[in-house]
């Protein structure tokens, strides 16, 4: 789900497009397969719902928009999230915090 880089992190994200609220709702998958699941309030339409992520991923994370790019998913509801200048550490933190753990 989390993996270190060079520069940052990649997250697996299973993303769940027009949801009541956008939030971090548990874990879809297990292993090393194992994404994050978020639900999105935003719908699928025209980038929107992954804007959302990108917004929502920043304002967790505590960095720029800019510092997070989507790098695979596009048009699917899995995807990979790059997070420059995020820890794998604080990234698992943060995520626990997250999910009330």
């Amino acid at each position: 789900m989390i993996r270190a880089t060079s520069n940052g992190v990649t997250i697996a994200v299973r993303a769940q497009p027009g949801a009541k609220k956008t939030a971090i709702t548990g874990v879809y998958g297990e292993g090393a397969a194992a994404q994050l699941k978020i639900a999105v309030q935003a719908p699928p339409i025209e980038g929107r719902a992954n804007e959302a992520l990108v917004h929502f991923l920043a304002a967790i994370f505590g960095i720029p928009r800019a510092n997070v790019d989507l790098v695979a998913g596009d048009l699917s509801r899995s995807k990979v999230f790059l997070l420059r200048g995020v820890t794998q550490e604080r990234a698992t933190s943060l995520i626990e915090d997250q999910m009330g753990k």
